[in-house]
């Protein structure tokens, strides 16, 4: 989505770039745990890097993704995840998405974040911490979506344990806090 050089366009700097190291308010409000099933559809794409130098990607919805401040990350991951082993190994990723028009892709520094006592989920929980991040986005064409999906069948049950995943994670990030 960027102009060639010899367009017209392109000296009047159509690409935007932010940069920031605290969530935007627009992008925390989607991480903010309230309300999963009206931003059912959104999807994040978590980015990590294998020792072997294979890039893994896991798909995450806002029902594994939970901010608890202004520059942290909660995430549940499925354990048996390539991505979960290859974050344990190099204690980074990189989580991309669309949000109100811009692409945005924040560098993360994780850790593993302790789950709460009682969690039966099986799930993974990492505390990522904001390394380095930008949002772009061009005038001449907006963003509508990234990676999208409908919940099929039993999405009142998805939306249920999307609902106790998001406590776990906030339980965690409290109990981290201290």
């Amino acid at each position: 989505m960027s102009d060639s050089p010899a367009s017209p366009s392109a000296s009047a700097r159509p690409l935007e770039q932010n940069v920031f190291d605290e969530w935007p308010a627009n992008v925390r409000a989607l991480f903010d745990g309230a309300s999963l099933a009206d931003k059912t559809g959104f999807t994040a794409s978590l980015l990590s890097v294998e020792t072997s130098g294979h890039v893994r990607t896991s798909l995450l919805s806002v029902g594994e993704l939970y901010a608890p401040d202004s520059r942290t990350l909660c995430i549940a991951l499925w354990p048996q995840a390539r991505a979960t082993r290859a974050i344990a190994q190099s204690g980074r990723a990189a989580l991309s998405f669309v949000c109100d028009a811009a692409f945005y892709q924040v560098q993360l520094r994780v850790t593993p974040l302790p789950g709460v006592a009682g969690d039966d989920s099986g799930l993974v929980y990492l505390l990522g911490s904001i390394d380095t991040a930008e949002a772009q986005s061009v005038r001449y064409a907006r963003l509508t979506g990234g990676i999208t999906f409908e919940l099929q069948g039993e999405g009142s049950a998805v939306l249920e344990r999307w609902e106790r995943q998001v406590e776990q994670l906030k339980r965690a990030a409290a109990a981290s806090s201290r």
